[in-house]
Parts: C-alpha cells; structure tokens; sequence
C-alpha cells in the first residue's frame, strides 16, 4: 500500500479522537503515504498531526456544484490505494466509491456501508467504548485485512517542544507565567451542553479557596468572546486572578496556550480534546445522554489524567446540567489533582 485516504470530516473534538488511529496507521505502514479529508477549520490541527503526511480540505456538504466536482477531481488524481472512513455517511461512501478507489473501509452502518467493500460492525451508537476506541478498532481491522502487523500507539499524542512553551507562556502570561494555571473553556460549541457562566464561577470560586496560589484563564474562541468576559466580570468583582484568553492568532497558537495549562476545564468540546491529547490533565462536564457520555467522549488523556462529571441519569434528568453540584466537584478535582502532582 502507497497512498491511503483517511476521512475524518466532522467536528474538532471528533478530528482529535481520531489521532490515535493516524498514529496507528503511520507507525504500522512507515513507508505508506498518509492523506488526511478534513475540513477547513480543522486543517490546521491536521498540518500539525505528525502522523499525516498530506492533508485535503473537504469543500463540505453545502458547497455548489462545482466545489464538489472539484474535490472528486483532486481525490481521483492522487490515485488512492485504499480509503479509510473513520467519518462515514452517504456523501464520504459516495466520494471514495466515485473516485475508484479499489480498497474501501468503513463502519457497517445505514445504506453508506454498501459503498464500501470492508465494512465493520461497530454498534457505535450504543456507545459502549470511547469514540477513539471506535476509530482504533476500524483501523485495526483495516490492517488485518490487508495483513499488516500493528504497532500500537501510545499517549501524548500531540507535544511541542519544552523552548515553544517557555516562550509561548511568558508571551501569553508575562508575569503569571510560573503559576499554577488552572484554564477554563466554558463555551460549548454548539455540539453538546455545558455549564452554565454562574456554575463555572462557583466551581473556580470554591478551586480558589482551595488553593489561593492558581491564576485562572479564562478561554474563549470566535463567537465565545461575550460569555467569558461576562465569567472574567464576575471572577474580577470576587479579586480572584485570572485573565482572559481570547484565540485570535490561530489554531496552532491556541493549541500551544493550552500546553501551557497545568489544568484544563470545559465541557465536551475540540478544546477539551486538543487538551487531552496533549495530555495535559483535563476535567470534563458531560450529560449522562448514552450518545454524549463521559465514556463514549472520553479524551486522549494517558490513565489517570482526566476525571469526569454528568447529571443523574434518566430521561428527564440527562441532559439538566444544572444538577451537577458543582461545590463538590471542586473538592473533587482538587483532591484528584493532587495526587496526580505528586
């Protein structure tokens, strides 16, 4: 196998939870060339996977005509060996089918699988495993398929250089730089729920109390702005430090502040899973809905580095973030955090 096409073209967080199987993949086909379909905005966090090798940007669904023709065009001149669809719907089954690509992979799902000639039954929407387990077990089959031995991938799966952070942190932090910075993202995305801005100030009030020596950073991304200037107000009122961090300058920049962090806080959202997959110790908020679980959506964090809060289970309490108590899980997270620090 030459060239393989891996299609990985939803949302951040899904894009990160796919890193283990680009890492799969290189590290069992060394001389294979890896291409990466993603889209536009998570081109840039494909540019730094260091496990792709070239990157297509996917015109996506809502693009006219001759976008599409376009992207088919590009996706048939690079004569593809296989294709593998992490990501798999009607459009991806079609593109690969269309561009004659002969070894097609994909999860045994709805009429897209028809398309394809490996197909795997996964079940994934009774989210038993993590969503990057999902994507490793595809991969895997894919190799035993074509006969090639795995060499299994390990976390971090995404670092920069010690000299990137030191600067990167007094640039960003200038005289907070050697504290302990606890950042929170309180955005959600619009891809599952979160806190609400009061509950995240009583989750660092009650951090701060417990530990007087963090500065708080509060993170924001394009139309997030608002909300955590609204946090930063009231944190500001309390004199609790902190500052807000606003991502203006680039993926690849955001992804260096939050290497800095000693400690990341958010919902279910690509920040969270850029966090974990550079291994940083990361708290989640999640709904107990079976389709957006802590386990199903669990990040890349190694064993012990991330913990995890929900609202009770059942059909009206699920998805009510509003029940988590979040007093208690900052005793929590302090507790965890430091015994993970020693």
């Amino acid at each position: 196998m030459r060239k393989l096409l891996v299609v990985r073209n939803d949302k951040i967080g899904d894009f990160m939870l796919a890193w283990p199987s680009f890492a799969l993949l290189k590290q069992s086909l060394a001389d294979c060339e890896i291409t990466a379909l993603v889209p536009s905005y998570t081109a840039p966090l494909a540019e730094l996977c260091p496990w792709i090798d070239k990157v297509i940007v996917d015109c996506g669904s809502k693009a006219d005509a001759h976008a599409q023709a376009k992207l088919l065009a590009q996706v048939k001149q690079q004569q593809f060996d296989a294709y593998l669809c992490l990501f798999s719907n009607m459009r991806n089954a079609w593109l690969g089918f269309r561009a004659g690509i002969k070894q097609r992979c994909a999860p045994a799902t709805k009429l897209a699988q028809l398309l394809f000639n490996q197909r795997v039954k996964q079940r994934r929407s009774q989210s038993r495993k993590p969503e990057s387990e999902y994507n490793l077990d595809l991969t895997r089959a894919f190799l035993a398929q074509h006969g090639v031995a795995r060499v299994e991938p390990k976390p971090p799966y995404f670092q920069f250089a010690d000299a990137v952070l030191s600067t990167r942190k007094v640039e960003e932090f200038g005289q907070f730089a050697e504290h302990l910075l606890v950042m929170v993202h309180i955005g959600s995305g619009g891809s599952a729920n979160n806190l609400s801005s009061e509950q995240y100030f009583s989750l660092i009030d009650c951090l701060a109390k417990l530990n007087p020596a963090l500065h708080f950073v509060i993170t924001a991304g394009p139309g997030e702005q608002l909300a955590a200037q609204e946090l930063v107000n009231l944190l500001d009122k309390e004199e609790i430090p902190n500052q807000l961090y606003f991502s203006e300058k680039g993926l690849k920049t955001f992804c260096e502040v939050l290497a800095c962090a000693d400690l990341f806080i958010a919902g279910s959202t690509g920040p969270l899973h850029i966090a974990g997959a550079l291994d940083v110790p990361t708290v989640g908020f999640f709904p107990s809905r079976r389709s957006a679980t802590p386990l199903r959506w669990r990040p890349l964090n190694s064993e012990g580095r991330h913990i995890a809060f929900s609202p009770p289970a059942g059909e009206l309490t699920q998805e009510d973030m509003s029940l988590i108590n979040v007093s208690d899980c900052a005793v929590k997270v302090n507790n965890w955090w430091k015994k993970l620090a020693r």
